[in-house]
């Protein structure tokens, strides 16, 4: 699967969240019932009588009535409305969230935007004449961008947007502050500005739409074979009983809770790499391999193994291509062509074995890399470490010996009056980010430590302090 480089159509792709805009609306349409919906009065917005205004606190108390749900809930569910679209503020257009006091809203209705680009330009030439060149800077952005791209067409445009700015003006008081809201707020949500979040979004555009194709979907759902519940029971119990002693929830934590104790022997013992790691930690690795892998110092272990096997290969490039996945973006071509000299390249020194038709498509993805290019042959490689490599390394020395060497602590033991003494003076503890700093700096000088030295640079840092 890969990444459209075209700009998604705000207003049009709704569909991976149909169902849940179908909700939104069927609340909306609740809300909007005359007798037992959110109840509307005439307000005063400045010196401007609105009818048919709604509080947001009222909203938030129907919709906490309605849902049985607490207020902290109902609000949240309020700026989700805001948010999509169906309820538009009169006073802040700025920041689309539902306040809980008494802030003035209205119920959006239905613009004529058939045709959004044309409609959006129309919008902002008729802003532009209103507020005399001066739009916000993100408008002035699109305005300019627009002016370019429809300039063969801008005469009528210009046109279209001086009518209805002249219309606009024979309106009422009222009726003017009403639609200049509710176009400002569509506009917003559909139209938001640059490096802004938006509910319209959906994502990263795939390839492969997961609605385009329902018909081969349903079908493939039915050709799978079907699993007894006995045996999906059987997993379910298998699952609980291996988790059971690591679910927070349900086992204590060992030695103590810090957050309980305030003492940090918790934390110290489950460090991301940890000398000696505890006996809890090991057994969590024997779970799966993507367990082994997600813990660090599983990781290095399962590395010391690799080594041993003249193997590391493919954990080394399915750590590439993690890099490569959640790093950025400026250095996206430089890892991926790195990555190709290194374990896909002909003759290259770690060269991984994978079938010739993902080898294929990688390697002809990597003429426009993006996050998600290697990801075929990542799976490739984690399903053959999974299959093979990983039970090796359950029955291997390395394992075994990791396992005698792990630690058992003993759990804390404190009477009510310590824990209280303990609260009453917490210390401050290590910052997570401190802690990466740290891991990181040793990491560099490792990595300093085994890089070769060059000897002519040296001799001549000692010649100039001579």
């Amino acid at each position: 699967m890969t990444i459209r480089t075209a700009r998604p159509d705000r207003g049009q792709h709704f569909r991976p969240r149909i169902h849940c805009i179908k909700k939104l609306e069927a609340i909306v349409v609740e809300m909007q019932d005359l007798k037992s919906g959110v109840k509307g009065s005439e307000q005063k917005l400045n010196v401007t009588k609105i009818p048919h205004v709604i509080t947001g606190q009222d909203i938030i108390t129907w919709i906490a009535s309605k849902m049985k749900i607490e207020t902290e809930e109902a609000h949240v569910f309020g700026t989700m409305l805001v948010a999509y679209g169906y309820i538009y503020p009169l006073q802040n257009h700025k920041k689309l969230v539902m306040c809980n006091d008494t802030s003035l809203y209205r119920f959006q209705v239905k613009l004529n935007t058939c045709f959004l680009i044309p409609a959006y330009t129309i919008y902002l030439a008729k802003r532009n004449i209103r507020k005399k060149g001066m739009l916000e800077p993100y408008e002035q952005v699109h305005y300019n961008h627009l002016h370019e791209w429809l300039n063969h067409k801008w005469d009528f445009i210009v046109m279209q947007a001086t009518e209805q700015y002249k219309a606009g003006k024979e309106r009422m008081k009222p009726d003017c502050v009403v639609f200049d809201c509710q176009e400002r707020a569509y506009w917003i949500v559909n139209r938001p500005p640059r490096r802004t979040h938006s509910a319209m979004d959906c994502g990263p555009e795939r390839l492969i739409d997961p609605s385009a194709d329902e018909n081969i979907f349903y079908q493939q759902a039915i050709m799978r074979s079907k699993v007894k519940s006995s045996v999906s029971l059987g997993a379910l119990v298998k699952y609980v009983t291996n988790y059971k002693n690591h679910d927070a929830f349900l086992a204590p934590c060992l030695p103590s809770n810090p957050w309980q104790t305030d003492n940090d022997a918790y934390w110290t013992l489950n460090m991301r790499r940890v000398d000696v790691p505890t006996k809890m930690r090991v057994e969590r690795w024997s779970f799966s391999l993507f367990e082994l892998l997600t813990d660090l110092r599983g990781r290095d272990d399962f590395k010391i193994f690799l080594k041993k096997e003249f193997s590391g290969e493919n954990l080394a490039f399915w750590e590439a291509a993690e890099e490569l996945k959640w790093g950025t973006a400026s250095s996206m071509s430089t890892k991926a062509e790195t990555i190709f000299k290194t374990f896909l390249a002909p003759g290259a020194p770690r060269w991984i074995n994978i079938d010739g038709r993902t080898m294929g498509l990688t390697v002809k993805g990597l003429d426009h890399p993006h996050r998600y290019v290697l990801e075929a042959a990542q799976t490739h490689v984690f399903l053959l470490m999974k299959k093979d490599t990983f039970f090796r390394y359950l029955k291997s020395p390395v394992y075994k010996d990791i396992q005698k060497k792990a630690l058992n602590p003993e759990p804390h033991n404190f009477s009510p009056a310590q824990l209280e003494q303990n609260a009453l003076t917490r210390s401050l503890g290590i910052h997570p980010i401190i802690l990466w700093q740290q891991e990181e700096e040793e990491k560099a000088k490792a990595a300093a430590a085994s890089a070769p030295v060059d000897v002519k640079a040296m001799m001549s840092k000692i010649d100039r302090k001579k």
